[in-house]
């Protein structure tokens, strides 16, 4: 049996087990067990080694502690009342703008992912929010449900970002690089999503309300509320991009810098920070259980011959590389509509990553490429795991409708994309520039 063949049969096997709604991660761990044990005639021997090994290299791994921390980096700022005052000062900064309550939605988004790293975390803690505010003040429930699916997305973009962390991990590069590289795409894509709602905003005004303008005194007394999180993001994002903390340090510094946000609001009660560290625990295990998962289906994926194979049909195509990596942005979205974004990262970049640095490109900007692809299938039709989170958020609103709104943003973010493809500079720019 070929390489290629007896990859795809894991790979089936795979997706069967989660079309049946088993976790995606013992889907991947039993898919992976199973093929090793067939691949070696049987000897369960090597296969149960496998479930030894792989939990204790992924658990005792020190990086991987910045995955916990960053999570509870994140819960401490939504437990601290942060999104709300960031709504207040984007709402008298832009709520005079055609659609400004939306665009103060999206940058709500923006300033809550830069201390959250999570898109689903981002899109219900600012849903919940933002849109009654926006419905109260007569934008469109199809606007204001897709700006905030769209919005939220930007949470594993903007550093400091799960995704990007995860991918570095798994493609062994360097996640203070990847969190720098995220910077400069994660503000075109925030303003890329502010002009798709200028867009709705010019074509149906009365979708878009304008609302009086605020003065500059409210203005600057509302962003004086909002200044302990933009310092907070400062310290940690500069601390790396200045070589003065690794990233597992600028994890803990983050952490410990929201809970202090927290307490100074006195917005954290006992309660709260309970519900915040169990919510961080509960998260963390669902991560791992992914990871572990994917690392036994790649250790059969890696024996079976599966990535050299397919790198080899890919790179051995008389195609242009920019065509081939087309493509893989391609499979990226129709994966999102069955995968979760974490699990398509560790489960794919293996098999990926080699066919995309034999073809010249660089993994940094190909892990910020992939993030921004998988944004995309966070809100792209038919699971849309972050239009399920609002329609959750406002189960008033049909679940068409807020698909019928989330067009404008996929065109922008697409746009985006290809921006980051055909020029790799605006990625790299920064992370080049690191101590």
């Amino acid at each position: 049996m070929s390489p290629l063949l007896m990859g795809l049969l894991g790979l089936g096997l795979m997706l069967m087990l989660i079309a049946i709604r088993m976790p995606v991660g013992f889907a991947m761990g039993v898919s992976g067990f199973l093929g090793i044990a067939v691949l070696y005639d049987g000897n369960w021997t090597a296969a149960a080694g496998s479930l030894g090994i792989v939990p204790y290299a992924m658990a005792s791994n020190y990086i991987f502690t910045t995955v916990p921390l960053f999570i509870l980096m994140g819960e401490f700022a939504f437990r601290s009342g942060i999104s709300a005052e960031l709504f207040v000062a984007a709402r008298h900064w832009m709520g005079h703008l055609p659609g400004g309550l939306a665009m103060a939605s999206i940058g709500t988004c923006a300033g809550f992912a830069a201390a959250s790293g999570s898109s689903v975390a981002t899109a219900a803690a600012i849903g919940t929010i933002t849109i009654p505010e926006m419905r109260r003040g007569g934008v469109h429930p199809r606007l204001a449900t897709a700006a905030c699916a769209a919005g939220g997305t930007l949470g594993i973009m903007i550093p400091p970002s799960l995704g990007m962390v995860i991918y570095g991990l798994t493609a062994d590069q360097s996640i203070g690089r990847l969190l720098v590289a995220g910077i400069i795409p994660g503000i075109l894509l925030t303003l890329a999503m502010i002009l798709a709602v200028l867009w709705v905003a010019w074509r149906d005004p009365g979708a878009a309300p304008r609302q009086a303008a605020s003065s500059w005194p409210t203005r600057l007394r509302a962003t004086r509320g909002v200044a302990g999180i933009l310092a907070l993001f400062a310290l940690v994002m500069g601390g790396i991009y200045g070589g003065v903390f690794t990233p597992t340090e600028a994890a803990a510094v983050g952490a410990l810098g929201s809970l202090g946000i927290a307490l100074i609001k006195r917005q954290l009660t006992w309660r709260g920070l309970m519900q915040a560290l169990l919510q961080t625990g509960i998260t963390t295990c669902m991560i791992f259980i992914i990871i572990i998962g994917s690392h036994i289906l790649n250790i059969f994926l890696s024996a079976t011959g599966f990535p050299a194979a397919l790198s080899k049909l890919l790179t051995g195509l008389a195609l242009p590389p920019a065509i081939v990596i087309a493509l893989i942005v391609a499979i990226y979205v129709v994966l999102g509509c069955f995968l979760d974004v974490l699990a398509m990262i560790v489960l794919t970049v293996p098999i990926v990553l080699p066919v995309v640095i034999g073809l010249g490109y660089d993994p940094i900007w190909f892990g910020v490429v992939i993030v921004l692809v998988m944004e995309i299938a966070l809100i792209t039709p038919p699971v849309g795991m972050n239009v399920y989170v609002i329609k959750s958020v406002v189960p008033d609103v049909r679940l068409g409708t807020i698909f019928s709104g989330i067009w404008p943003f996929l065109v922008s973010m697409i746009i985006v994309v290809a921006l980051l493809i055909l020029l790799p500079d605006v990625t790299l720019f920064l992370p080049r520039l690191m101590f």
